[in-house]
């Protein structure tokens, strides 16, 4: 849809165009209204949305590779709880809620792609000793989060008001119009649609996660019998899919198209890789680096991870260049905006200004730029346990972000898409570049690894708040806001989602493990996490053996998908993730695509559209949550709660045997009975999705039609 046809009623004219001159834009909320904004409700609603999403969030990123966006679920779940209190919520409450609230994503973006590389490396590398905890990576993301916001604050002027109807603000605009939805009256059932979703999410993946009732994994090997069974051990061709709702949210929301890409990227790897490896391979006498046994010798998932899994990591390592390459017009146009930060909104927050128009006063940006390049430089000195690895990772840290953060918020502000794997990659290569450069002979090379992935921790969050932030203050100029409030409270987001990162990250890595068996951990991949540690070793290890071959046939493979104008970084996602969480994606873009294209008229296939979002939506963070319960359950006592299904239920009905993969051995329903259930159970997850997605549908066109009959009641629209 175009944007002019998704304004909502109480969204003025000219909200999405450029002005005419001498036209103002006068907010939803004029300046002049006293509106309660920040109040102990509102705070407190942003706070546990920062702490859920996080959590949530965390999860879905380092087992799929991709970052689930929070501001639209929590600017829907702050209109529904909202709407149960009294006083029910207003609107630039819901601001506030979701402002708050929406610094989970941005922050678990930051430190997803970086944070994981100090577990991974030393697990592959055990010469290499890295310790970190919950505190040093709280400060790397606070750090990066409040370099993030004060960055951007000075130029707030510029994106939100100056370029009024230049810049699209895709994401603000769809965020903008669900919190005016709540305002009209017309968007309470989503909240309840995403928590009912929510919880089928959360229990269908808990009971599998936690109680393992039956075998989500589905093979070819137990489906098609001696057929499969022979794709398995003759050409080492392993298809399968996981059946868990994580899975089906994530192709629900990245839809039909790209769920498609990133398949078509397991089935080369998966279907024609791995075979033509062991074709050529097995008749080798000797171990082909990297891998350290025979070919012959290998399991399928043995010759992926070795020989396959690294052309992903070299697609994904251009991919990310070439779309910063692709968006060099907004760089370049973007560097001059840092520069005009330093003298522009030199007036702003000063008693003349309209509550609608004011900023944190320009002394105290610098002030708390000031502190955070402070205790940037002692946290550098406390990992780094140098001065001279502090100046360096304060400089770089400080320079980078001041360069890459005005990009960050173009690009959000006109593509709704934001570089900051490629910016980071380019982040990491310098800073690693200079820490080499700079170490001495016998120095502690695990002291620069620390120091060069805590630099791409932080300017990785930076960049990703930077890009968010801008959003929030443009839905908040839109319905009218305060920035100065804005900006003040989201410092508590970030600090609140940096803190819940940390222990989501401890958490999961504790519970589930990111190397499993010298590979990526099927169950907790890291995608980009692993790139990450990949970067940081090779760059700084003078003896890392790195498959040079296998990340440049990644590199050409990307290079020849761009030129025909294949989206190349989800096709490498795919090539680099296990076929296992790629098929299932598929199977969720297909429903997806299914349930909308059944409606009868447009009207109602917009409305299973904006319905099967809000289950996806729901169906990932529950999932997520019970994910995060299962490391939980898997730290405390792993014992008790892999056997308390066995406590529960007739045992004789569940054999107690090993299942096809060899995977959950003392758990129920494995072998070929348990894997058509878990395949029985999984369409059953997709045909209740679908009754969720179809009557939400008809209450939101039901609901619309009796808000329209209202407002020609009182005597027209705005």
């Amino acid at each position: 849809m175009e944007v002019s046809e998704k304004r909502s009623k109480i969204i003025p004219v000219n909200a999405y165009t450029e002005l005419k001159p001498g036209e103002d834009y006068k907010p939803v909320v004029p300046a002049g209204k006293p509106v309660a904004e920040i109040t102990t409700r509102s705070v407190l609603m942003g706070v546990a949305g920062a702490v859920i999403f996080t959590f949530a969030a965390s999860y879905i990123g380092l087992k799929t590779g991709n970052v689930i966006e929070t501001a639209i679920p929590i600017a829907i779940l702050a209109i529904f709880f909202g709407r149960l209190l009294a006083p029910r919520n207003t609107l630039l409450q819901n601001v506030i809620v979701q402002s708050i609230g929406a610094a989970s994503g941005v922050v678990v973006a930051g430190a997803v792609f970086t944070i994981p590389a100090l577990y991974i490396i030393p697990q592959l590398h055990p010469e290499i000793q890295l310790k970190p905890n919950i505190l040093q990576i709280f400060i790397a993301c606070t750090i990066g989060g409040f370099l993030g916001i004060v960055l951007i604050i000075p130029l707030r002027r510029y994106f939100v008001k100056e370029e009024h109807g230049k810049l699209p603000f895709p994401e603000a605009t769809a965020t903008t119009e669900i919190l005016a939805s709540g305002e009209a009256e017309t968007g309470g059932g989503a909240g309840k649609m995403l928590l009912t979703s929510f919880g089928i999410g959360m229990i269908f993946d808990f009971i599998i996660e936690v109680f393992h009732a039956w075998n989500p994994t589905l093979t070819a090997r137990a489906l098609l019998g001696g057929w499969g069974e022979r794709l398995y051990t003759d050409i080492k061709m392993d298809i399968r899919a996981t059946g868990l709702a994580t899975y089906l949210g994530l192709g629900y929301i990245i839809g039909v198209r790209y769920a498609a890409i990133i398949a078509a990227g397991s089935v080369l790897a998966s279907v024609l890789l791995v075979p033509l490896v062991y074709f050529v391979g097995s008749r080798l006498g000797a171990p082909l680096p990297p891998g350290d046994v025979l070919i012959r010798d290998m399991s399928p998932a043995d010759i992926f991870g070795n020989y396959v899994r690294p052309i992903g990591i070299g697609g994904i390592a251009m991919a990310g260049l070439l779309g910063v390459i692709k968006m060099s017009r907004i760089i370049i146009g973007s560097l001059s905006l840092g520069f005009k930060g330093l003298t522009s909104g030199a007036h702003a927050g000063r008693d003349e200004h309209e509550r609608t128009d004011t900023d944190i006063l320009p002394k105290n940006v610098l002030l708390i730029q000031v502190a955070v390049l402070i205790l940037m430089f002692f946290t550098f000195l406390w990992v780094g346990h140098s001065i001279k690895i502090a100046l360096v990772g304060v400089i770089v840290t400080a320079v980078l972000g001041f360069l890459f953060t005005p990009v960050a918020a173009r690009a959000i502000a006109i593509v709704g898409v934001n570089p900051v794997s490629g910016m980071t990659l380019i982040t990491l290569i310098i800073a690693c570049a200079i820490l080499a450069a700079i170490r001495g002979p016998g120095e502690d090379i695990a002291v620069y690894m620390f120091a060069a992935l805590i630099i791409g921790c932080a300017i990785c969050t930076a960049l990703s708040t930077s890009g968010a932030f801008i959003s929030d203050l443009k839905i908040g100029y839109w319905l009218g806001s305060t920035p100065r409030k804005q900006q003040v409270w989201k410092f508590l987001g970030v600090v609140v989602a940096a803190l819940s990162v940390g222990a989501a990250i401890w958490l999961l890595e504790s519970g589930y493990g990111f190397i499993k068996n010298g590979q990526p951990n099927p169950d907790l991949t890291a995608p980009q996490g692993n790139l990450m540690a990949a970067v940081v070793y090779n760059s700084l290890d003078p003896n890392a053996v790195t498959p040079w071959l296998l990340y440049g046939l990644g590199a050409c493979m990307v290079i020849l998908l761009e030129m025909v104008s294949v989206p190349a970084l989800a096709f490498s996602l795919g090539v680099y993730l296990p076929m296992s969480i790629n098929l299932p994606i598929l199977i969720g873009g297909i429903a997806g695509w299914l349930i909308q294209r059944r409606g009868k008229s447009d009207r109602e296939k917009t409305a299973r559209r904006d319905q099967t979002i809000l289950v996806a939506s729901g169906l990932m963070a529950g999932a997520a949550i019970a994910g995060i319960l299962s490391a939980i359950f898997k730290v405390v006592d792993n014992t008790y709660w892999n056997h308390a299904f066995d406590h529960a239920v007739n045992l004789s009905l569940r054999p107690r045997v090993m299942g096809v993969d060899g995977a959950f051995q003392e758990a129920a329903w494995f072998g070929r009975m348990g894997v058509w259930f878990g395949a029985a159970m999984f369409v059953l997850l997709i045909v209740i999705c679908h009754v969720l997605a179809k009557k939400g549908a008809r209450e939101q066109i039901e609901t619309e039609d009796r808000a329209g009959s209202r407002t020609m009641g009182r005597g027209g629209s705005a």
